[in-house]
């Protein structure tokens, strides 16, 4: 994509999911309505009422664009699409229902499997992160990068505790990270240095991950799969196996660990 194409998306995703936060935020805490998905997962009101907005906000601005998102019956017309938006309305819905503040919007234009362009907005957080595939990753407009690993104790890495159990002694001792309900989030530390690595169980989806990987690239780090790939997203299928995002060479030490 053309640099002003790119910045023209980042324009348009960023206002949609700054006004996608205003809205959650007149949900939050405020007892919304809830319900289970299909496979237990959480689903409140104010998912469905930023689902809603951003479908028809990004849709009217772009009608040519595909759309994929976690509120949204997933519709095969959306392969036919060049770029594709993929959307979670509301990423770590549990902590959102909790009245947590580690939660939210994130939006990505997907093109040709890759994202191009990102945007996680965490209103409770005050914390707005962006990038595209020309750019630097930004939070609050300042530029962000994945750690130097000058921890002494060692690397700080999340995940599950059952992947966490497979890392190598030289891996171990650094501080352990709380459990982080929004993935896209945990994603996003790493690109800020907060964290140096993460591992990511099965089951998480497209739009989980499409924002928060090229965030993630742009300030020095990478998202792996089991076969030591970059993740596709926007085809056929949106699920993914394990991953691990991070920088390095500690980042090719755990994409091993899940390697098939």
């Amino acid at each position: 994509m053309d640099p002003q194409e790119l910045q023209a998306d980042l324009t348009l995703i960023r206002n949609a999911a700054r006004q996608g936060g205003e809205i959650a935020m007149s949900y939050f805490q405020k007892n919304p309505e809830t319900w289970m998905k299909a496979g237990e997962s959480p689903v409140s009101a104010a998912d469905i009422a930023v689902d809603t907005y951003l479908r028809e906000t990004l849709g009217s601005a772009r009608p040519d664009y595909g759309w994929l998102s976690e509120e949204t019956v997933d519709n095969s017309a959306r392969l036919a699409a060049r770029r594709t938006f993929v959307v979670d309305p509301i990423d770590g819905t549990r902590a959102f229902i909790a009245g947590k503040p580690t939660w939210c919007i994130s939006i990505a234009v997907v093109e040709e499997g890759r994202s191009v362009v990102g945007v996680l907005d965490c209103p409770v957080l005050g914390e707005r992160y962006e990038a595209t595939l020309s750019g630097q990753a930004l939070c609050n407009g300042a530029p962000i990068h994945v750690s130097n690993g000058s921890n002494a104790d060692g690397p700080i890495i999340g995940g599950p505790k059952p992947m966490l159990d497979q890392l190598p002694a030289h891996l171990l001792g650094g501080e352990s990270v709380p459990y982080v309900p929004s993935l896209a989030y945990r994603i996003a530390m790493v690109a800020k240095g907060d964290i140096d690595a993460t591992f990511v169980k099965p089951n998480s989806h497209d739009w989980d991950l499409a924002a928060a990987d090229l965030i993630l690239r742009r300030a020095g780090g990478g998202l792996l799969n089991a076969h030591g790939a970059a993740p596709f997203y926007a085809g056929a299928n949106p699920r993914h196996g394990s991953l691990v995002a991070g920088h390095g060479t500690l980042l090719d030490e755990m994409a091993k660990l899940i390697a098939v």
